[in-house]
């Protein structure tokens, strides 16, 4: 398995990175990879996403400069801002659409575990895409499926930066609350810390739900 860190990197080029890697990976010139990258402001809304869930005009979002994109992947709308680790997984699906559901299962259960290793309890939700420490969302999930391997990903909300959720009704969902690991633990997290504990839960869960060695 690769791992690619992109830093700090707007989302319109992390798009292009996500794709050049996907197509790599469906001609089998790479392993799977997960990119890891933290998006400038950004409000993203997916393919299948209402426009009513943006509760301001874009040229609000211009004037706060946040970007605003549509894209491919599942999902609602969603914000990104330097508070949040992206996760996106580049990974071939043996069993292509049909095993989309237990991904995103396995990519929930590795948050959790990650989360818990923080001494947090969270949970997923079975009506509601995504991950919540009691009825507050800390994690939003939205993955694309293409030629059986997946891009887009996940969205850990790791520092206390949430009042630009406000502008949105996130993932579609009215009156969500969203949090944040730092506001549930009260103290400085590093992204570097987040990504080391989600890169062993991955490996401990991977052969699991390949039923090999990856």
């Amino acid at each position: 398995m690769k791992i690619i860190d992109l830093g700090v990197c707007e989302y319109s080029l992390a798009e292009m990175v996500q794709k050049e890697i996907h197509q790599r990976r469906v001609k089998d010139q790479i392993e799977d990879t997960i990119i890891f990258t933290i998006h400038p402001p950004v409000i993203t809304l997916g393919k299948n996403g209402k426009m009513e869930n943006l509760l301001v005009p874009l040229a609000e979002l211009k004037r706060r400069g946040i970007a605003f994109y549509r894209t491919e992947r599942g999902g609602d709308i969603t914000y990104h801002g330097y508070g949040q680790l992206l996760v996106y997984p580049i990974f071939f699906l043996p069993g292509g659409i049909g095993g989309i559901r237990r991904f995103i299962n396995y990519w929930e259960e590795i948050i959790i575990a990650t989360l818990e290793t923080f001494g947090i309890q969270a949970q997923s939700d079975a009506k509601r895409i995504g991950i919540y420490v009691g009825e507050e969302k800390i994690a939003s999930i939205g993955f694309a499926l293409k030629a059986r391997v997946t891009y887009h990903g996940l969205a850990l909300n790791v520092y206390d930066d949430l009042q630009p959720f406000s502008l949105i009704n996130p993932c579609g969902q009215k009156g969500v609350k969203m949090t944040a690991l730092e506001k549930i633990l009260g103290r400085k997290v590093e992204m570097a810390e987040v990504k080391e504990r989600i890169l062993k839960n991955v490996g401990e869960k991977i052969l699991r739900f390949y039923g090999r060695d990856h």
